[in-house]
């Protein structure tokens, strides 16, 4: 489970009311590969500063969860099957809050947090249909009352720019597939094709990557 601030967190929630049956879209892995190495440099720049920064207090966890990033976003995924654009717009957040509060790290005490927050704002921005924060902070391993105020936060320290347009959304594609071909998958792209190349200026974004 996800460790938190307090005692009562829930356990990843694995009930037979969940919806079970989905394939795990390539971007979530690619997405997963990024943040594990920016995770990786932030510790790194933690040891070397000797903090966190104070902006993302509200995501922090006692201790980092078990559950690896790349496990954790297929369970996002699995079980509220929300687009999978719904996870590019996710990352958009996470970089823009990076730049926005530069002295504040994304590290494994609270990237998870993170991660489940900045997905189930995403899929209320482009999702016609979508769970309600008491079943993401179910399937996300925190409590409800967590979860609505890591919402809130968020949404304070984006200064409520929750919108990505088209032209940033392709930009994030093309940077995901960068970090791929970085990475020796070049194969992949191969077999797949480009992130971006089912992008379509008659598309919706929560329409893309399915």
């Amino acid at each position: 489970m996800l460790a938190s601030t307090g005692d009562d967190e829930p356990d990843l929630v694995v009930g037979q009311d969940l919806p079970t049956e989905a394939a795990t879209p390539r971007v979530l892995t690619i997405i997963s590969h990024v943040m594990e190495k920016l995770v990786a440099r932030n510790e790194w720049l933690a040891k070397q500063t000797k903090g966190f920064g104070k902006s993302l207090e509200a995501f922090h966890g006692v201790r980092a969860p078990s559950i690896s990033i790349a496990k954790y976003l297929e369970r996002i995924y699995k079980y509220t099957k929300c687009s999978p654009s719904c996870f590019v717009v996710g990352y958009a957040y996470i970089d823009r809050l990076a730049h926005k509060h530069p002295g504040s790290l994304v590290v494994s005490l609270n990237v998870h947090r993170l991660l489940v927050t900045c997905v189930m704002i995403a899929s209320k921005m482009l999702d016609d249909v979508h769970y309600n924060n008491e079943f993401y902070a179910r399937v996300g391993g925190v409590s409800n009352a967590d979860l609505n105020k890591m919402e809130l936060e968020l949404l304070f320290l984006l200064d409520f720019r929750v919108t990505v347009s088209f032209r940033a959304f392709e930009s994030y594609c093309f940077h995901l597939e960068k970090e791929m071909l970085l990475n020796g998958d070049a194969s992949s792209l191969q077999d797949n094709g480009p992130v971006q190349e089912t992008l379509s200026a008659a598309s919706s974004l929560s329409s893309l990557y399915v």
